[in-house]
């Protein structure tokens, strides 16, 4: 009798989940419990990959929010159980006393963290095995099957940048295993960029320290990284309709419409079309002394006018400030290094041999990686750091939010899998910590 395989990308952010072999997750849903002002009852949040009676009516705005994983580790199993018990019921329609899964968990987590794992899947949900892994591997085994033209050295090993919800791993992998060694981490993820986004907000605009998920959107859509952030800033001086970086995000207001979205998009893609790398301004201005000349020559009808009966507010720096944070955390006041730097210091702690080809097999996954032109940036920054006979080549996943989980269900469909897991007997005859040593975590 067949079991199925549930692939499990549980994310800090987003659970991805379905069932291995399948090219694509049956879910993708936000791994927490909303509270709306609507509602007296803790939900889950509808799926953006199954239809669902409310996927539309379901009002984000304000909603409380509560996460079973802080800072990307488990710290409220029975709140995970609840999310989990939704996920195969509702989405995934599967028995879990009789099927196996494939569970995504973090780098380092603790004894204690994989413990109350182990609980959950064995004991919570009787699931017949158990199989642990980590994203980098993941993500390298799906790069490393799409590779047929490359050489056997570059599928073998890779240097995956992970940008998740949490934090940034910058992890060397080799023959499908993570070297843990050599793995390091900026804690920085998507969740820090969307406060800082929420607090710029706030402070120039309109209060929305309490949207999250709202503002999670205003950044996914106009949001982009910078190539040159001196000339970015100089831009975002300019004033009227000569201001590239200018454009205006709707707010809902729970009549009319219940999500956000961006008032003139095309206003918002000009500044996407901003590609020169040597410091020079867009075409449009001719030179920086004519971006100063608009400053001066504006017109009064030019100039935005506050309209209180407006629920909206304007973006325009914001856009670039957001994504920089990962690569100079340090303007933020936090200790630790760029993304760029935390590459080099990643492939330095590698044997030498391995260095050329990590630095020409870098794969960027995580949602993350989705601003526009962050392979760009990270390129122009990683280059001075690397020996000039290395080649820099950087590959963004076709999906990188979906990546990870592609690279589970390719896992799940090999002849060896079996064998790799955990039993639901072994288990309980073994305990959590010796069964754990089967994954080399």
């Amino acid at each position: 009798m067949w079991n199925p395989v549930v692939v499990l990308d549980n994310g800090g952010g987003l659970i991805k989940a379905g069932l291995g072999g399948e090219r694509d997750p049956t879910a993708v849903l936000p791994n927490c419990l909303l509270r709306p002002l609507s509602s007296k009852k803790w939900l889950v949040p509808p799926s953006t990959t199954t239809s669902s009676s409310h996927d539309d009516s379901f009002d984000f705005t304000s909603a409380a929010v509560r996460r079973p994983l802080d800072r990307g580790y488990l710290i409220n199993p029975d709140l995970q159980r609840d999310i989990w018990a939704h996920l195969f019921s509702s989405h995934l329609h599967i028995t879990p006393s009789q099927s196996s899964l494939l569970l995504t968990e973090p780098l380092f987590a603790l004894p204690s963290i994989q413990r109350a794992t182990d609980e959950l899947v064995f004991e919570d949900f009787n699931f017949k095995s158990l199989y642990v892994a980590d994203s980098p591997a993941l993500a390298h085994l799906y790069e490393a099957s799409r590779r047929t033209h490359v050489g056997s050295r570059a599928a073998q090993c890779s240097l995956v940048v992970d940008c998740g919800f949490s934090f940034t791993h910058a992890a060397p992998v080799f023959q499908n295993f993570t070297l843990n060694y050599a793995v390091k981490r900026i804690d920085l993820g998507g969740k820090a960029l969307t406060n800082y986004l929420k607090e710029l907000v706030s402070y120039r605009s309109v209060n929305v320290m309490d949207e999250t998920f709202l503002m999670d959107d205003v950044k996914e859509k106009l949001c982009a990284v910078s190539l040159d952030v001196a000339r970015d800033l100089h831009m975002a001086r300019t004033s009227g309709k000569n201001n590239l970086l200018r454009c205006t995000y709707v707010l809902p207001d729970g009549v009319t419409h219940t999500k956000g979205y961006v008032k003139d998009p095309d206003q918002a893609r000009r500044y996407l079309s901003v590609t020169d790398v040597d410091g020079d301004p867009p075409a449009e201005f001719g030179s920086k002394e004519g971006m100063d000349h608009f400053e001066i020559t504006e017109k009064p009808e030019d100039r935005k006018r506050v309209d209180l009966s407006k629920n909206e507010f304007e973006l325009t720096n914001e856009r670039f400030l957001v994504p920089d944070m990962l690569f100079r955390p340090l303007d933020l006041g936090m200790n630790q290094a760029g993304l760029a730097e935390c590459i080099v210091r990643a492939v330095n702690s590698c044997h030498p041999h391995l260095h050329p080809v990590l630095y020409e097999s870098i794969i960027l996954t995580g949602g993350s990686t989705l601003f526009p032109r962050f392979a760009d940036r990270l390129e122009k920054e990683l280059r001075p750091l690397v020996p000039d006979d290395y080649q820099v080549k950087i590959t963004t996943q076709e999906d990188p939010i979906l990546g990870v989980w592609r690279g589970g269900s390719l896992l799940v469909s090999s002849p060896e899998f079996e064998a790799m897991c955990v039993t639901k007997s072994e288990y309980e005859e073994l305990g959590s910590a010796r069964c754990r040593r089967r994954f080399f975590h």
